[in-house]
């Protein structure tokens, strides 16, 4: 600890020291003998009020009318453009509105030219009192922004359903989150870890109503402001906080198949000195899906003469009832136009109802029927998430100079009750055993950040803070047999087991970026300290860890004009094993299956290269990108068979009653030497007109494993890819529809081969009560096609496996929008709608 905070010290001394020196040779911006000044400005859309991101602005001067200065708007729309004084005709130019002159005059001192309102082209817009909604896919150098809002494929859906839209992002059909392809990927709450994100991972999202999002940001080279965790990268999402003034708000309700309902409302009530805040939703779903295996046994006696094969076949079919609650209110206080504090709290809850029964089927070697077991699984469950936070804003009187600090407190639990039954049905009828399943767990996080951002008169920026995040994890896990029918369950000790986890995150940080005219760079370094305690309390196991990792960030970009630019990222990271892959214990998915931790279980380590680049068009945004990481220590998952025997019919204890037993298959993470992924990808958004819109995105990937576990090589090449495609279509009677496909190629490892699939979507969406309304029906998984197939090969078994999360769906929406004044009054200092928090990650503007 006292190393990291003194190696920050001195960064901090010596890059404020840099920076406060003389420019020295760096190029001037000054022409000839006139010193510039600076020209300023928001472009918003009339009628919506909204800012307008990525606008053109174009100084013309008459002396020199083919060489324009000029720039492009940030995402609240403001503009900040160094010209020489002159006189200059002023062009302002977005997709879908009209251009806007501003005549000859003579600028020869800084002007802030104040909010430039843009009119719609084409239609005749009568009195439009919608709150405007901006693209569905905003692409920027360093990162890809996706809008909720504007998609209407995902109303009444999920956050889970949110991620699959986005670009780079894949979700398989257990819910597990993928950028590019890799699966340790960091989730963020408004810049911040949350127990929204779940105790068990990402699949806890699916309880989030995707109404309750307002944008997602995908970050592949992260910057040092950001926490190491995640080699593949960042997904930030960010909750929904309206700031108009007045009382505005959104009401949307929802009912489809198979038998789903929600509702939300998103209200808010802003004065000069406040803005009161709250998102409000329910929803409830009643799904099934299913889960297919097949396995064939290489038998082998004891002599080692191979026996003839024998075969197992398990089908789960899975009914699942959930009912969800979120609820978020804040206060946000202002001081003055440049300081806030802002109060918020979030409250989930979510509890189901399963119900799971499982068919083991074994046959012989002439694949003839031998025994007929169902398991029959009841699980009750219960999920709760509570959070409050305090944010601290200071914006001082120079651009993006800023203060802010965050104090944040987090509870989350899980509790299941699971009843299960196994009962032999062929060839003979009974009842074999009895199983209860408890499992409690407790989560309780504090976050401690503060971060400060001081530009320079010469266009550099300095920047440093700190983030303290203290995890508290209790996991209860009781099994208990009742065998033949008798009235009392016995607990089973060795199965049975409570684990305590603790991980204590220290980190400091400090980068520095310098601009050249058109060239900057971001230099970061980031320390982090880590703490991490296991304690497994049945059987006295403590094992303490704590070291110290440095992650440096370097970002390069070159801005070649205002519509073509460069960016070269540099990054080392870093991914944890939750505590779920280090508890030796094993849980079971079913008799003949389980999943096991692995307590010598190390981080993965990567360092990761991305070239970006980046073209604007007037109604065209093209950006490509290729990347390189290497992982050292890389975790893996891996299909065992254990050597031990299950009985799945018969008797032990009665020689009448034949004794059918079978492997037992266990899956655990392990450490396997590297992992190297190289890939590219291109992202595209395409606007012809305001009728059509079209977003691609598509991913081409190599990954390569070095290791061996056990005896056993895992190493192993795949390629992959996989590509996205969004239509947005105006149709007649002024009704939007929306198109969506998306395909996941074939992929392998050493052991496993997974199938490609086709994913298609489609919505309706027709405004109603005078623009206030609004209709939408969506249709998901149109062709049923949502399942994975995975084939395993082992040296003494053979697995091939299907599982569906869930059939196609059909979703009917209904929305509508409160307004009582339209006058938005945005704070010009950089501010994310962030939920009640900042937004982190906007740094060094290249």
């Amino acid at each position: 600890m006292k190393l990291l905070f003194t190696i920050l010290g001195c960064l901090g001394i010596l890059f404020d020291g840099i920076a406060q020196q003389p420019a020295g040779n760096r190029p001037s911006f000054s022409r000839g003998n006139l010193n510039p000044i600076t020209m300023s400005g928001q472009i918003v859309s009339q009628q919506s009020k909204e800012p307008l991101a990525f606008a053109t602005v174009l100084f013309r001067n008459s002396q020199f009318p083919n060489r324009p200065q000029g720039g492009i708007t940030d995402d609240e729309g403001l503009f900040e453009i160094e010209v020489v004084p002159g006189d200059y005709v002023i062009e302002i130019e977005f997709i879908g509105f009209e251009s806007m002159i501003i005549d000859q005059q003579v600028y020869s001192e800084t002007t802030d030219l104040g909010v430039i309102e843009l009119i719609l082209e084409s239609k005749e817009l009568d009195e439009i009192e919608l709150v405007g909604e901006r693209t569905t896919v905003e692409i920027k150098l360093d990162r890809k922004i996706y809008n909720v809002g504007s998609d209407i494929t995902v109303r009444g859906g999920s956050v889970s359903d949110v991620l699959d839209n986005v670009p780079s992002v894949s979700v398989d059909v257990e819910g597990n989150v993928a950028l590019r392809g890799n699966n340790n990927v960091r989730i963020l709450i408004n810049g911040k870890p949350s127990g929204l994100v779940g105790l068990s991972g990402p699949q806890g999202l699916r309880s989030l109503p995707a109404e309750s999002i307002e944008r997602v940001e995908v970050i592949t080279s992260p910057s040092a402001r950001y926490s190491a965790e995640g080699t593949a990268g960042i997904l930030n999402i960010i909750l929904k906080k309206q700031d108009l003034y007045g009382i505005n708000g959104n009401l949307i309700g929802s009912i489809g198949e198979p038998d789903l309902a929600s509702g939300s409302a998103t209200l808010n009530w802003r004065r000069e000195e406040f803005n009161l805040f709250t998102t409000n939703s329910y929803n409830y779903s009643n799904n099934s899906g299913y889960f297919s295996n097949n396995n064939t046994y290489y038998n082998i006696d004891a002599e080692g003469v191979d026996q003839p094969d024998t075969f197992l076949s398990e089908y789960r079919d899975a009914n699942r009832k959930r009912n969800g609650y979120f609820t978020t209110v804040g206060l946000e206080y202002f001081f003055d136009e440049k300081t806030s504090i802002t109060l918020n709290g979030f409250y989930r809850e979510s509890d189901g109802k399963d119900r799971t029964p499982n068919e083991i089927e074994e046959f012989d070697s002439n694949r003839t029927p031998i025994s007929l077991t169902e398991r029959t699984e009841l699980e009750d469950e219960t999920d709760i998430s509570k959070q409050v936070s305090l944010n601290f804003f200071k914006d001082y009187e120079q651009r993006d100079h800023r203060l802010t600090a965050t104090l944040q407190y987090e509870e989350s639990s899980e509790d299941e009750l699971a009843n299960i039954s196994n009962e032999s049905i062929f060839p003979q009828k009974s009842l074999l055993q009895k199983e209860r399943n408890i499992t409690i767990e407790d989560d309780r996080r504090i976050l401690v950040q503060t971060d400060y951002v001081k530009p320079y008169e010469n266009g550099n920026q300095f920047e440093i803070g700190f983030r303290g995040n203290y995890t508290n994890q209790l996991i209860d896990y009781q099994v208990s047999f009742n065998r033949n029918d008798h009235r009392e369950f016995t607990l089973d000790t060795d199965l049975s087991n409570v684990l305590e986890y603790k991980e204590y995150i220290t980190a400091g940080y400090s980068q520095y970026g310098i601009q050249w005219d058109k060239f900057g760079v971001l230099l970061g370094i980031r320390v982090e300290y880590s703490k991490i305690t296991v304690n497994q309390k049945t059987t006295n196991d403590l094992s303490i860890r704590d070291y110290t990792d440095f992650f440096p960030t370097v970002n390069v970009s070159l801005e070649v004009n205002e519509k073509t630019s460069f960016q070269l990222g540099y990054s080392r990271r870093i991914s944890r094993p939750r505590s779920r892959f280090i508890n030796p214990f094993p849980s079971r998915s079913s008799v003949t299956n389980l999943f096991q931790g692995n307590p010598d279980l190390d981080p993965t380590y990567s360092n990761s290269f991305d070239l970006g680049f980046l073209r604007r068009w007037d109604k065209m945004t093209f950006n490509a990108s290729t990347y390189y990481s290497k992982a050292t220590n890389n975790f893996v998952f891996v299909n065992e068979d254990t050597g031990m025997l299950v009985t799945i019919s018969g008797d032990p204890d009665n020689p009448n009653r034949q004794l059918t037993q079978v492997p037992v298959i266990r899956r655990s993470p392990v450490n396997l030497t590297s992992n190297i992924r190289l890939g590219t990808e291109f992202s595209i958004s395409w606007f012809p007109s305001r009728d059509f819109r079209l977003n691609g995105n598509f991913n081409l990937f190599h990954s390569s494993i070095d290791g061996d576990y056990n005896g056993i090589n895992y190493d192993a090449s795949n390629l992959s890819w996989f590509a996205r495609l969004n239509a947005n279509i105006q149709l007649p009677f002024d009704i939007d529809m929306q198109l969506r496909g998306f395909y996941f190629g074939p992929s392998e490892d050493a052991i496993n081969k997974r199938r490609g699939n086709f994913i298609a979507s489609g919505a309706l969406n027709k405004r109603i009560f005078k623009e206030k309304g609004t209709i939408s029906f969506r249709v998901s998984d149109i062709f049923n096609s949502a399942k994975r197939q995975i084939e395993t090969f082992a040296p003494t078994f053979y697995t091939e496996t299907e599982i569906q999360w869930r059939p196609p769906s059909f979703v009917l929406s209904l929305s509508y929008i409160i307004n009582e004044r339209r006058d938005n009054r945005r704070r010009s200092q950089g501010r994310g709608n962030d939920g009640g928090g900042f937004q982190d990650g906007e740094g060094f503007d290249f």
